[in-house]
């Protein structure tokens, strides 16, 4: 569904990314992780269309992305910090968002009435809590029945209530057979949502498997133990390449 074709991106001197290929299957949810500085949000952004790659493509559904905007109408986007104006109401920001896509009428509410926003669709988006802001975003994000969802630290900021909904509603849909890739520094949601690891450090793809292959690589039975393992075996390959170059 999507294909990540020898991508490298560069911000002045720093390589953020360096030319690596990737496949993304529908039917399957992606754990994209890796330290802060890894390359994984610029790898999200460039697969949205926000970053321009220096070299490479991205193909969703075989065509390229470059030029070409109509593709970004079936993703679902769910950022880690919704920005959205100020003294817009909730349901102004919907309609807003619905007017945008006006190809598509049938919306999917189920977030929005299992969180319910749906009560409070008056409020302006400046006297929300942080937790509500999350469950727009989130609502947004699978409003218009999308394939492909991008989820960042979905679950950051929400009570566990409303974490448990929104995890039903992630295994709901991949089990539809919608394309899910998320971001999450917690690891145990990780290994509840998601059957695919995909580790990148600085720039490089570090592993690309199976969480069950990751488990029996590194002898590990608790997923959080196993990216543990593989953070530890990253630092001793950049630890002998630096001595390489020495």
């Amino acid at each position: 569904m999507i294909s990540v074709r020898n991508i490298s991106k560069k911000f002045g001197k720093l390589e953020v990314l360096k030319s690596f290929d990737l496949e993304f299957e529908a039917g399957k949810s992606y754990a994209l992780m890796g330290p802060n500085g890894s390359g994984k949000t610029t790898l999200i952004k460039i697969i949205l269309g926000m970053v321009i790659p220096n070299s490479g493509d991205v193909l969703v559904h075989g065509k390229s992305i470059q030029g070409n905007f109509e593709y970004r109408s079936n993703i679902g986007y769910m950022p880690q910090i919704g920005r959205y104006p100020d003294n817009i109401q909730i349901g102004q920001l919907f309609s807003m968002m619905q007017d945008m896509r006006p190809s598509i009428k049938d919306y999917d509410l189920e977030l929005i009435e299992a969180f319910g926003l749906d009560k409070i669709m008056a409020k302006p988006m400046h006297t929300l809590s942080g937790g509500t802001r999350q469950k727009v975003s989130a609502a947004l994000a699978f409003m218009f029945g999308a394939d492909i969802l991008v989820l960042d630290e979905p679950t950051v900021g929400l009570d566990p209530m409303a974490v448990e909904t929104l995890k039903h509603k992630i295994k709901k849909e991949r089990d539809s057979g919608k394309l899910i890739l998320i971001t999450s520094h917690i690891l145990s949601e990780l290994d509840e949502l998601t059957d695919h690891a995909i580790y990148i450090n600085e720039g490089e793809v570090f592993f690309n498997d199976t969480i069950t292959c990751l488990k029996d690589m590194t002898g590990e039975e608790k997923f959080s133990t196993a990216i543990a393992r593989l953070m530890e075996w990253s630092l001793k390959k950049k630890k002998k390449n630096n001595l390489s170059h020495v």
